[in-house]
């Protein structure tokens, strides 16, 4: 069998380390409209009219740090990384594309106006997170039953 281009193992505790604060920025942003000044960018320009606006850029830092943490938690070799185990992998990406799509069809259906922008918004996320989820699981139970025998 192929093998896949995953990053090396010690890139998971990495996603896991990062995966914390940028969690904790995204929440604090929705939830509490935590908005750092550090993260306030004031953009001016001269030309024919002049403008001037402000953006926070902590919804962006948020969003950019939780898909790199996922991606390095879902991508990185396991420690002892063999066909099963890509096997599962495949297994479990399969899985969460289509509980992906199913909560968009959901959405679409159900969800209207600036809701929906939130509910895409939060959907970025689902596929990795379902991967992560049902990965883990699925080598849970496969180590359990090699621990049983």
């Amino acid at each position: 069998m192929k093998q896949i281009k995953l990053f090396p193992h010690s890139y998971q505790r990495i996603g896991y380390v990062l995966l914390v604060p940028f969690l904790a920025l995204g929440i604090a942003h929705m939830f509490f409209e935590f908005n750092p000044s550090w993260l306030e960018f004031k953009m001016i320009t001269n030309g024919q009219l002049e403008f001037s606006a402000s953006h926070n850029f902590t919804d962006e830092v948020a969003s950019v740090g939780l898909i790199i943490s996922l991606i390095l938690i879902a991508f990185s070799k396991e420690s002892i990384e063999d066909e099963a185990i890509q096997f599962f992998r495949l297994e479990a990406l399969q899985w969460a594309v289509y509980a992906n799509y199913l909560v968009l069809i959901i959405s679409i259906l159900a969800v209207y106006g600036t809701t929906f922008f939130q509910v895409m918004t939060y959907n970025m996320f689902t596929v990795l997170i379902i991967f992560i989820l049902r990965f883990r699981y699925i080598l849970f139970q496969y180590n359990k039953v090699g621990y049983e025998k």
